[in-house]
């Protein structure tokens, strides 16, 4: 363990005790998985419902009552039918390269993408790290997912099954 960890840690056991409580921190996506998850959770893309970008055409929570197991992780949905769509074309419905961010994908490097930041190019959904990757692919998708196929299977035989 880190000694800078170990520090906060004891701060807030002190800090805890006379009822004073540090703020917690969101659990930080899980980068060596085939698809982006919460490390803690396991549930992919921060819980928001995938099919929702394409029938919303925006990034919307789903519930815990609307749930669904797939490659690994619990994805979440707003209603029944998101859920069954998803589960009948997952290929479609779920963020291409597990929701890793296709701009970093075409540089090198596998970092998890922000369901806040998407784009939906030939009926498939994108999830980018940060907003001006998203616009840097949406003005040119195809230069990036050309590099993008030539990175992605080196990159994810690297990552965890």
């Amino acid at each position: 363990m880190r000694p800078g960890i170990a520090l906060i840690g004891l701060l807030v056991c002190l800090l805890s005790g006379i009822g004073i409580t540090a703020p917690v921190r969101p659990a930080l996506a899980a980068t060596t998985e085939r698809v982006v998850v919460n490390r803690f959770s396991g549930i992919a893309i921060e819980g928001f419902d995938p099919v929702a970008y394409f029938v919303e055409g925006t990034a919307m929570q789903g519930t815990a009552e609307f749930e669904a197991n797939l490659w690994g992780a619990v994805w979440r949905f707003r209603n029944e039918g998101n859920r069954a769509s998803f589960l009948a074309h997952p290929e479609i419905y779920g963020p291409q390269f597990g929701g890793y961010d296709p701009a970093d994908i075409a540089r090198g490097v596998t970092i998890a993408g922000n369901p806040r930041f998407f784009a939906i190019v030939a009926q498939r959904l994108y999830l980018f790290s940060r907003e001006a990757n998203r616009d840097a692919f949406a003005a040119n998708p195809e230069r990036f997912l050309y590099e993008v196929g030539k990175r992605w299977p080196a990159l994810y035989e690297q990552l965890g099954q």
